[in-house]
C-alpha cells in the first residue's frame, strides 16, 4: 500500500490503520530461520526450505498461520503442499482424463516415489512448480514421523480418489463437469476441503497438540473445511468460468432460469445471477456454527489461531462479497486492513463468535426486501447470532486481571439486556443456595460429631449426641462445686487489694511531711 492508500484507509477506516501499525510494531512471529528453531521447522536442509518457498508461492495467508504452528507442526506445510498439488492436476482444464484421472487415484502412491515429478500441467498453472519439483516435497515427506505420513497418505487418497470421480462425469459434449444437486455440491466440498479438515484434526491429535478425540470430529472437521471451500467457490466465479471451469450447483443457478455458469457473468442478468450468488452465501453460512462448536474443542494456541483467522476471514468475504455485483467481474478480496484486524482479533472463541455474529448481522442487514430467500436468510443469521448469545452472553464483558491475576468476568453496566434481571435473580437464588448449604454442613457436622441433637431420630449421630448429654450430666454430679477454689481466688483478690492499699498509706506517711514543707517554703 501507498502513501495515498494508507491516508484514504486512516480517513475511512482508522481502526485498520491502527490494526496494521499495531501488527507491524507488535506482533511477535515465529522465526523459522531462527537456528533455534531449525531442528523443528528443518530450515537446515535445503529440501525443506525450498518447500517453505513453495509456501509462500501458493498461499501467503495460509502461509502466514502455518509458520506461527508449534514445534514440528508447523511442517504440516507439507500436508498443504501435497494436496495443493493433487488440486493442481485436477483443475487444470488442459490435462486430458486419460491422463488426470489415473493420476489422482495414484496420486497417494507418489509420495512414496523417490524422484518422481510432473511435467504435463500447463504453463499457464500458477502452482504448476510444486508439481515440476514434487521430488523435493517427497524427500521432506519421507523424513516425517510415519504417523504423520499414514494421515498425510490417507487423505491424499481419498480426495484423489473423490476429485477423479468428479472429473470423470465430463463428456464430450460438456467438457468440464457440473455439478447438478446440493448434495453433489457437499461430496465434492467433503472431497476438496472437508477432507483437508479431518486430515488437519488427525495431525493436530497425533502431535499430541490437542486431545486424541479431535481426530473423531469428522463433521464438524467437514464443516469447518466447507465453509471456507465454499466461500472459494463463491467469491471465484469471474475466474472460474473464464478458466472453464463449473462449481456452483446447478440445482441453485438453474431455477433462475441461466441455461450454463457462462451466462451468470452476462451483464444483461445481473439481478437473476445476484438471487443465484446470494444463495451461494445462503448454503455456506449453514456450516458457521459447527465451525463454531470445532473452535471451542481446541486447547492450543497456535492451532487456534491457524483454523480461527481462515474461518473469520471466509465470514469477512461472504459479507464483503454479498450483494457485491463486482464479483461478477473480478476477484473481490477483503482489505488488508481488515484481514490484519482478524488477524490480531481471532485470539480466543468468544471474540471469534462475535466476529461470526457481527458479520452474519451485517449479511442480514444487506438482505434486499425481494430477495427470494429472505425469510431463510433471516433464520440463517439469527442461528449464528444465537449459539453466540448463548455461549457468551453479550451482557457479561470480560475484565483482565491486574497484578498478574487472571481475568474476571461481570455484568456489563451500560447494557439494557432484559435478561441482565433474570441472570440477578438466578445468581441471588445460587447465593442462597450456597450459603443455606454451607450451613446445613456445619449443623451436619455438628450433630455427627454429637454436640447437637440430630433431626432423625434414627441416625448414628443421635446415640453419639445421647453418650454426649449423658457424659455431661455424670459429670455434673460428679464432680461437685468447687466451693474451696472460688474461695481461694477471692480472697486472693481481697489481698491484693488490701496491699496495696497499705503500700499507698505507707507512701504517704512517709513522704507527705516532705511534700508539705517544700510547698511552703516555696
Amino acid at each position: 500500500m501507498g502513501i495515498l492508500e494508507h491516508a484514504v484507509l486512516a480517513v475511512t477506516h482508522p481502526g485498520e490503520l491502527r490494526s496494521m501499525i499495531g501488527y507491524k510494531i507488535w506482533r511477535d512471529h515465529r522465526d523459522i530461520t531462527d537456528p533455534t528453531q531449525a531442528e523443528a521447522t528443518g530450515w537446515k536442509r535445503e529440501s525443506m526450505r525450498q518447500c517453505w518457498a513453495f509456501l509462500d508461492q501458493t498461499s501467503r495467508s495460509f502461509s502466514m498461520v502455518i509458520k506461527e504452528l508449534d514445534g514440528e507442526l508447523a511442517r504440516v506445510c507439507l500436508f498443504y503442499l501435497v494436496l495443493r498439488a493433487l488440486d493442481t492436476v485436477e483443475d487444470d482444464m488442459t490435462v486430458s482424463n486419460d491422463v488426470k484421472l489415473p493420476l489422482l487415484r495414484s496420486f497417494h502412491e507418489k509420495l512414496y516415489e523417490p524422484g518422481w515429478t510432473f511435467n504435463g500441467s500447463g504453463e499457464q498453472e500458477k502452482d504448476r512448480q510444486v508439481l515440476v519439483q514434487f521430488d523435493i516435497i517427497q524427500k521432506e515427506f519421507s523424513l516425517l514421523d510415519e504417523s504423520y505420513q499414514r494421515v498425510i497418505a490417507d487423505i491424499t487418497k481419498k480426495m484423489g480418489a473423490g476429485m477423479a470421480d468428479y472429473a470423470a462425469l465430463a463428456t464430450p459434449e460438456r467438457p468440464v463437469a457440473e455439478v447438478n444437486s446440493i448434495d453433489d455440491y457437499d461430496l465434492y466440498c467433503h472431497y476438496v476441503a472437508g477432507l483437508v479438515g479431518e486430515g488437519l484434526s488427525g495431525l493436530f491429535a497425533t502431535s499430541g497438540k490437542e486431545r486424541e478425540f479431535l481426530a473423531n470430529q469428522l463433521t464438524l472437521s467437514n464443516s469447518m473445511g466447507a465453509l471456507l471451500q465454499k466461500t472459494n467457490i463463491y467469491r471465484d466465479i469471474k475466474e472460474d468460468v473464464d478458466e472453464g471451469r463449473g462449481f456452483w450447483p446447478r440445482a441453485i443457478w438453474g431455477k433462475y432460469g441461466f441455461n450454463s455458469m457462462n451466462e451468470l457473468v452476462d451483464p444483461a442478468r445481473r439481478r437473476e445471477a445476484q438471487w443465484a450468488a446470494n444463495e451461494m452465501v445462503l448454503d455456506a453460512l449453514r456450516h458457521a456454527t459447527d465451525a463454531l462448536d470445532y473452535l471451542t474443542l481446541l486447547k492450543n494456541q497456535t492451532v487456534f489461531n491457524f483454523v480461527a483467522i481462515p474461518a473469520v476471514m471466509a465470514m469477512a468475504t461472504l459479507e464483503c462479497c454479498f450483494m457485491n455485483p463486482a464479483i461478477f467481474e473480478r476477484n473481490v478480496k477483503i482489505r488488508k486492513g481488515q484481514a490484519v484486524q482478524i488477524v490480531m482479533s481471532a485470539s480466543n472463541p468468544r471474540d471469534v463468535a462475535f466476529m461470526f455474529r457481527d458479520y452474519a448481522k451485517a449479511i442480514h442487514a444487506k438482505v434486499p426486501k425481494d430477495e427470494p430467500n429472505m425469510l431463510r436468510f433471516s433464520i440463517a443469521c439469527a442461528r449464528i447470532e444465537q449459539w453466540a448469545e448463548h455461549h457468551y452472553p453479550s451482557f457479561i464483558i470480560i475484565q483482565p486481571g491486574a497484578g498478574g491475576k487472571g481475568a474476571s468476568a461481570g455484568i456489563d453496566p451500560m447494557s439494557t439486556d432484559a435478561r441482565i434481571g433474570i441472570y440477578n435473580d438466578i445468581a441471588q437464588k445460587s447465593r442462597e443456595k450456597a450459603e443455606a448449604k454451607r450451613r446445613e454442613e456445619i449443623m451436619e457436622d455438628l450433630r455427627a460429631r454429637g454436640l447437637i441433637k440430630p433431626t432423625d431420630p434414627n441416625s448414628p449421630a443421635m446415640e453419639k449426641w445421647k453418650e454426649t448429654v449423658k457424659k455431661s450430666e455424670e459429670g455434673s454430679v460428679n464432680d461437685p462445686f468447687p466451693y474451696l477454689l472460688l474461695a481461694g481466688i477471692v480472697i486472693g483478690i481481697i489481698a491484693v487489694f488490701g496491699l496495696s492499699i497499705l503500700g499507698a498509706l505507707w507512701a504517704i506517711g512517709k513522704w507527705g511531711h516532705k511534700l508539705d514543707a517544700m510547698m511552703s517554703n516555696n
